[in-house]
């Protein structure tokens, strides 16, 4: 096979094997002028809170906005503390510092390089008022035991979620395991929009029509405030391309895990395993992460070799400038910092040729 160009994840090939649903519900939104909000937002709104299991779904304009109104429905506010990750994408951390709240970074597993669970009482203090697990990479945090320590201290739990459409714990999905979860739509993500958009679901009726009125300007009617809001509204196109897409999520993360149980034998006899899976949890494996020493050397080896690989993430948010203000030191969270140096995404999405998947493993040389 000629040397190609890889990418890591090929959302063109997703759009062309479903381009006359997506074309045509893109056309019933430009045919009815229903460009925020609507009955495309409404429908995906629904089918989205029945696929997490959750009662209720609401859509947003991004990820981000989603974290922000989730924890401040949640309570969250000027000064409180909320457990989570340094392991994560920065929104994650924005979203409690948009509040005037207070990240407090707990270290993760080694194994799965999720929330260390264990971790959490100890960092809790009389101004903690949340945790956010950050179901990274595809799979949920061992939510059991996390639940059972918020409730014993009243704290609110956030699940992020922005990596796990559809992922479960113990029968039970992503989205319906806490107070609140966030989602984005972001495009490379299982459940992609074409464009921003992301979304909360929660089974607290309050906190979903709180967050429902907050997103369009506290309205209560058109040009009735109950509150001063803001605009976080989905538009109509991206509801409609999520409702076309929805549909074969379930199909999509399937392939995913086939295709990553591919990756894992042809790279089991070199040595290189992928982030373990959490007990009890069935992953989406929105990316498929291995661990590997000189892992810049071989990043650069797959691009000579055409392959898009990513680093997920290699700055940990508690070293990064944006939050230098907290004044924590290199070393306060070693397994966080040893998986930054170690942790390598390599190219996965649904259909993937597994030829493709193969010329990726030959030309990755620990």
């Amino acid at each position: 096979m000629a040397q190609p160009n890889i990418p890591l994840v090929d959302l063109k090939a997703q759009y062309q094997a479903i381009k006359p649903e997506i074309d045509a519900a893109i056309q019933d939104v430009l045919d009815t002028t229903a460009f925020i909000l609507g009955p495309q937002v409404e429908a995906f709104e629904k089918s989205f809170a029945a696929f997490c299991g959750a009662d209720h779904c609401v859509a947003m304009a991004n990820g981000t906005d989603a974290t922000v109104l989730a924890l401040e429905a949640l309570g969250v506010g000027q000064g409180d503390e909320v457990i989570t990750v340094s392991h994560t994408f920065i929104a994650t951390a924005e979203g409690i510092s948009e509040l005037g709240a207070i990240p407090v970074f707990v270290d993760i597993r080694p194994d799965s390089l999720l929330m260390d669970v264990s971790l959490i009482e100890a960092a809790i203090t009389p101004r903690t008022k949340a945790i956010v697990p950050v179901h990274i990479y595809g799979q949920t945090v061992d939510m059991d035991p996390l639940l059972q320590i918020a409730r014993k201290h009243g704290l609110k739990v956030m699940e992020d979620a922005c990596q796990a459409h559809g992922a479960e714990y113990k029968g039970r999905r992503a989205g319906s395991l806490g107070d609140a979860a966030t989602f984005s739509f972001y495009p490379g993500k299982n459940l992609g929009a074409y464009g921003d958009a992301g979304a909360v679901t929660t089974n607290l009726p309050d906190v979903a029509d709180w967050i429902r009125r907050k997103r369009n300007h506290g309205r209560a009617t058109k040009y009735t405030h109950d509150f001063v809001g803001r605009n976080s509204r989905m538009d109509g196109i991206q509801g409609a391309v999520l409702n076309v897409k929805l549909p074969h999520l379930d199909g999509w993360n399937a392939d995913r895990r086939a295709k990553a149980s591919r990756y894992d034998a042809l790279l089991a006899p070199l040595g290189i395993k992928r982030v373990a899976t959490q007990e009890g949890c069935l992953p989406v494996l929105h990316l498929y992460v291995v661990r590997v020493p000189d892992r810049d050397r071989i990043l650069s080896d797959l691009k000579v070799a055409g392959i898009e690989a990513g680093i997920h993430y290699p700055v940990p948010l508690h070293l990064q400038k944006a939050y230098s203000h907290l004044s924590l030191k290199k070393g306060c969270l070693p397994v966080t910092e040893k998986a930054a140096d170690e942790i390598l995404s390599l190219p996965l999405w649904p259909g993937m040729d597994l030829e493709v998947l193969e010329y990726v493993v030959r030309h990755l040389k620990p």
